[in-house]
């Protein structure tokens, strides 16, 4: 496995760093790993890197750093509060942008035959939905406990979506995950007896036997969306 920072640019012409895993052997397919409101921190790298053990290609955008570069906040009452502060000086139209300089790069990168997927965390779950909804590159996306994805319900996917959320959620209310499930019944989205961040292992909140459970669903879903071959949806 190879890791590295890498240099991307945005459509509006922003300069963004990302972190990127790339695996030892030819990607299966690449994933955007879309960040928490703390950065990308170590438990995001750590994400890429266990994804590109799996033989994906992963990046990290740094979404951060329109308002300030190498932000990587720790969790606990502090990382909240900044990662919140930051957060409300970029929209989720400017990140999406961020989020799309990684997919594009991806893509480039690969080239023809090599699909591209989107996870996204808490955040990055709500811009996973989002991708999903307004990127044509992407082929698949995985939302976790994505905090704004009922604001955008009326959207509809222009791919395969897999969504979790946990039933302790006191960030997402029963009411709005109901919404989503009802706007789009189609789609695979499962409830676990956990609250928000349950599949964040460096987390108060984590919640082994959820996290595992979730993790092979996304492991499955992605190989049938992404893998070469694949037909998706």
């Amino acid at each position: 496995m190879k890791t590295s920072t890498l240099e991307l640019q945005a459509a509006d012409g922003h300069s963004l760093s990302a972190y990127c895993a790339q695996p030892s052997d030819t990607p299966r397919a690449a994933l955007v790993i879309v960040q928490e409101v703390f950065g990308v921190n170590g438990h995001i790298r750590n994400l890429c890197e266990r994804w590109a053990a799996e033989g994906y290609l992963a990046i990290a955008p740094a979404l951060y750093d329109r308002v300030a570069r190498g932000v990587e906040l720790a969790y606990g009452p502090d990382g909240v509060a900044r990662g919140r502060d930051i957060r409300t000086q970029v929209s989720d139209e400017i990140a999406l942008r961020d989020v799309e300089a990684a997919v594009d790069h991806a893509a480039r990168a690969l080239g023809d035959g090599i699909k591209v997927g989107v996870v996204g965390f808490c955040w990055g779950g709500t811009l996973a939905w989002l991708a999903a909804t307004r990127l044509q590159k992407v082929a698949a996306a995985v939302a976790y406990y994505g905090t704004g994805i009922a604001g955008y319900v009326n959207e509809g996917p222009l791919m395969p979506v897999m969504l979790h959320f946990g039933a302790q959620d006191a960030n997402i209310p029963p009411a709005d995950v109901a919404r989503i499930r009802a706007a789009h019944p189609e789609l695979p989205a499962f409830i676990y007896e956990a609250g928000h961040g349950f599949s964040c292992d460096d987390r108060a909140a984590y919640d082994a036997p959820s996290a595992a459970s979730a993790l092979e669903r996304t492991r499955a879903f992605l190989a049938q969306h992404l893998d070469t071959g694949s037909a998706g949806r």
